[in-house]
């Protein structure tokens, strides 16, 4: 199997935002005879969806959907977590599929639609529906303070997975993705990354994750430590990154976020395992972070860096810490607002910038060519 992927390809195919469309929905506002920023955020949400929708007035959110990648990680062997390493992220996802998972609560009230990619759980593969894993790439990971989680053959694997599913849903009609994931062990992985990316110690980067005490959070921050000794060396090599001390969830949102930047749909980002995924990719493509939003902070130390480095303001602060899209889906409510202030019947005044008609835009396929 072909294991390379071109990365540098990104850089030229993720383009910026609409401006014109922006700055034509800031008018708009002018044109309506409110109160400059009378609606605060709302104002700077609603000019971003006409930006990444290329349209004023901008549509209103009609198809949003929730996207988790679910795997299990080596690391959450050596008890980094309160929540069980062996048939944990399992459980998890059952009880998304179930609905009775917050996540699929909340959806339900925010009409969103909900999508559990499995890429590396720990568990059978007939324990869920073919829909669901359909991308799977191994089951679980290696433990990244020793060895590798992925090799360099399944890391290109979990990267195009993102990719495809990124195609999916854009396909599909989806509007707006909030990303989350299902994985024990995932924070401090995710700390890892962010780690080596920033060039910070263990310390500051480990936070409490699942709600560990003091005596866990040592044995977290000693992982991590090691763990970033096997970071260092890959630093230049995005995907050796992400097969070192990543995992086969890592990669492949790593790929979907790219992916959807080419595709230009708009992600909102939830935990610190987005945030760091989306740090690995503005490595690969700087233009990308713009057809992102951060959902919320989870007060992870390694998210705040994280979003320091994008220059990403979380939407709000609701102390959600639990991952699996929660914190950014809360978010969803605020963009449906933004998206329908500004898409309201519009004055014979005011002539709205007329579309153009969008471009067709190459498939994860088209892009890396065989798979």
């Amino acid at each position: 199997m072909d294991t390379t992927v071109d990365l540098d390809t990104f850089s030229s195919l993720v383009e910026r935002p609409d401006e014109s469309a922006r700055r034509a929905a800031e008018e708009r506002w002018q044109e309506l005879d409110r109160p400059r920023n009378g609606l605060g955020r709302l104002e700077e949400l609603g000019a971003w969806l006409s930006s990444v929708q290329g349209r004023s007035p901008v549509r209103p959110l009609s198809a949003p959907k929730v996207v988790l990648f679910a795997a299990d990680h080596g690391v959450a062997r050596l008890g980094v977590s309160r929540l069980p390493a062996q048939g944990g992220t399992a459980a998890r996802v059952r009880a998304v599929l179930d609905g009775t998972a917050p996540v699929a609560l909340l959806a339900r009230r925010f009409g969103a639609g909900v999508r559990v990619v499995d890429v590396a759980v720990d568990a059978d593969v007939t324990d869920f529906p073919g829909e669901v894993t359909e991308h799977r790439v191994r089951r679980g990971s290696g433990r990244i303070d020793a060895e590798d989680a992925l090799s360099p053959e399944e890391t290109a694997k979990a990267f195009r997975a993102g990719m495809a599913v990124a195609d999916e849903e854009a396909d599909a009609g989806t509007d707006l993705v909030v990303l989350g994931d299902l994985g024990v062990g995932s924070t401090t992985v995710a700390a890892v990354l962010v780690g080596a990316l920033c060039g910070t110690d263990a310390a500051a980067v480990t936070g409490r994750g699942s709600g560990i005490d003091d005596r866990v959070w040592m044995v977290k921050c000693a992982t991590v430590r090691d763990s970033l000794r096997r970071a260092r060396p890959v630093l230049g090599d995005q995907l050796a990154l992400l097969g070192a001390t990543g995992g086969a969830d890592f990669a492949a949102i790593t790929g979907f976020l790219l992916q959807a930047a080419v595709r230009k749909l708009p992600v909102v980002l939830d935990g610190v395992v987005s945030a760091a995924c989306a740090l690995v990719a503005q490595r690969i493509a700087f233009r990308a972070p713009e057809w992102w939003r951060a959902g919320q902070t989870s007060g992870e130390p390694a998210q705040a860096k994280a979003y320091d480095r994008l220059t990403l303001t979380p939407l709000q602060e609701q102390g959600i810490t639990m991952g699996e899209g929660v914190g950014a889906l809360m978010a969803l409510p605020l963009l449906q607002a933004a998206a329908d202030t500004l898409a309201e019947e519009v004055p014979e005044t005011f002539a709205p910038a007329v579309p153009k008609e969008p471009a067709r835009l190459p498939t994860a396929a088209e892009l890396l060519g065989k798979l």
